[in-house]
């Protein structure tokens, strides 16, 4: 099975358009590594900033790759809810504490090709410390976690490759965090530091 096979709406290819059009605009360029495998978990850091999110969408439409992204259920709904299905929003029920993780590995156990994007962050203010939710997805669901980056120094974007998960989240998010030093935040005082003990 695969989602969003259809053709996008209207809107959705709207928004798609102005996105690519305002990113094409800033002098930008994309980073040419793209994993080979159909199934994996981006990071998507650092994460700063609400330009952010519109950025990494041009970045990967640019690169041809399709991704996905979690959001809580109420923003499916009716009006936008198609629009956000063809952006490639997955709609998740964050009543069930249960587990977004256990959600997104399910999700991952029935496509043939799903590419989820998270940011460990998770605020554009300063976080505390990253969180370990994209860790554990890819973990259980047996993929691999691959860098994606925005650097506004160089601003050059892109997937700096593929990381699997040992289990060991410690030593594997210090090899993260070495990755992770050479970008360059928007608002660098924001930046997470503290990549978490899991």
């Amino acid at each position: 099975m695969q989602i969003g096979t259809t053709k996008p709406g209207l809107l959705a290819r709207i928004i798609r358009r102005l996105i690519m059009a305002w990113y094409g605009s800033r002098g930008w360029t994309e980073e040419s590594s793209i994993p080979t495998e159909r199934k994996y978990v981006i990071i998507a850091a650092p994460h700063t900033s609400n330009w952010d999110f519109p950025f990494f969408i041009a970045l990967t439409t640019k690169l041809g790759v399709k991704t996905h992204f979690m959001a809580k259920d109420s923003l499916f709904r009716w009006p936008v809810g198609r629009m956000m299905r063809d952006m490639g929003g997955v709609s998740i029920d964050r009543s069930k504490s249960a587990n977004v993780v256990a959600q997104m590995v399910e999700r991952f156990s029935h496509e043939d090709d799903f590419i989820l994007t998270i940011a460990p962050e998770g605020t554009r203010g300063k976080a505390r410390v990253w969180k370990s939710g994209f860790y554990q997805i890819a973990l259980q669901a047996g993929v691999p976690i691959a860098l994606g980056m925005m650097d506004y120094a160089r601003k050059r974007g892109g997937i700096g490759g593929l990381f699997w998960p040992t289990g060991d989240y410690v030593a594997d998010m210090a090899k993260l965090a070495e990755f992770y030093k050479t970008c360059t935040p928007k608002y660098p005082e924001l930046a997470t530091t503290d990549f978490g003990e899991g």
